[in-house]
């Protein structure tokens, strides 16, 4: 983690979690679940941006509590993953596209301590204000501005030194993404976008990449480099992992006993500035055998396989204790 976090910023899992609880008070759980599943259900990727899904407050309450959390905990490791590659950088002001109740707002808080300006820009009044509602659980939120705007074509953003756009592209049309990524690039020095860790999500983070450096910027993560992607389209796509605590309302939903699930996302962290990224990213779980490790690489040469046995001496442990998204070697 980046020596800007505080024990403030490593706290605030802990508060949106709280906060979150707190929603759900007074809300029937039958309410809560019938409304997660039905918007699960409305959630196909094309959704007009101006008929928001999330209609009410109990739309809004029921999904935050099922989806913040994972959408926190996604967009927290992309924004890792830019703190290892621009470890002195700490962005001054803040702008989320499509920000809805807040959750990439927190995971910023979570990574750099301290107060900035942030703008959170959605359509659906009703996340807006839920999400002013519970920025007032952290004293660095509660002077956020929450606004409503149409996210696509048309969108102009003031400067802001960190833009993201979170689980957003996938609900626009091809001209609204290309705009909305446009629009990211003349407004920050930084831009994180994050998708759902599907082919469709991943293709998306894809485009936006290109698009992104394009207009000037270099890659910070996940990728090694700032050239093509060696993924080839349809036969497999670049996503990562993050594990997230499943509240009681997500096993009311998908049932099950775990206390976990996985929250699979495709990003691209991107800076105007220089920036120094892994000289190689984890793509694949590491398999453990006896008295070796096999490493799945995305390096600047392209995809490669790598075994890491004890003859690499001080490679081998960390190998064995890497995992799927890290950087290699360990820095």
């Amino acid at each position: 983690m980046n020596d800007a976090v505080s024990s403030d910023a490593a706290s605030r899992p802990e508060t949106l979690r709280t906060a979150l609880l707190g929603l759900l008070d007074g809300l029937p759980p039958r309410r809560a679940a019938g409304a997660v599943e039905r918007l699960i259900a409305s959630y196909r990727g094309d959704t007009p941006t101006d008929a928001p899904i999330l209609r009410d407050r109990a739309d809004v309450v029921a999904y935050a509590a099922y989806r913040m959390p994972a959408t926190f905990a996604a967009v927290r490791s992309a924004l890792e993953a830019f703190t290892d590659a621009a470890p002195g950088w700490v962005p001054g002001s803040h702008a989320d596209l499509g920000g809805g109740t807040g959750a990439a707002a927190w995971a910023v808080a979570a990574t750099w301590d301290g107060a900035r300006p942030v703008t959170v820009l959605d359509w659906a009044e009703p996340a807006l204000a839920l999400g002013r509602e519970i920025a007032e659980a952290d004293p660095d939120l509660r002077t956020a501005r929450w606004q409503r705007a149409r996210i696509g074509t048309g969108l102009t953003l003031d400067p802001a030194d960190l833009v993201t756009v979170s689980y957003v592209l996938g609900e626009l049309t091809d001209a609204d993404r290309a705009a909305v990524v446009t629009a990211a690039a003349d407004a920050a020095q930084a831009v994180v976008i994050v998708e759902p860790g599907t082919p469709d999500g991943y293709a998306r983070v894809a485009e936006a990449r290109d698009r992104l450096i394009a207009a000037g910027f270099h890659i910070a993560a996940p990728c090694p480099h700032s050239a093509a992607c060696p993924v080839v389209p349809g036969t497999d796509w670049c996503h990562f992992s993050v594990r997230v605590s499943r509240s009681s309302l997500h096993r009311q939903v998908k049932g099950g006993s775990l206390p976990y699930e996985d929250e699979k996302f495709s990003y691209v962290a991107a800076a105007r500035f220089p920036v120094a990224p892994a000289p190689a990213r984890i793509v694949r779980h590491p398999r453990i055998r006896k008295g070796q490790v096999l490493l799945d690489l995305c390096e600047p040469e392209g995809l490669h396989g790598r075994t890491v046995t004890k003859r690499h001496g001080d490679q081998y442990k960390p190998a064995r204790d890497a995992v799927w998204g890290d950087p290699w070697p360990p820095r």
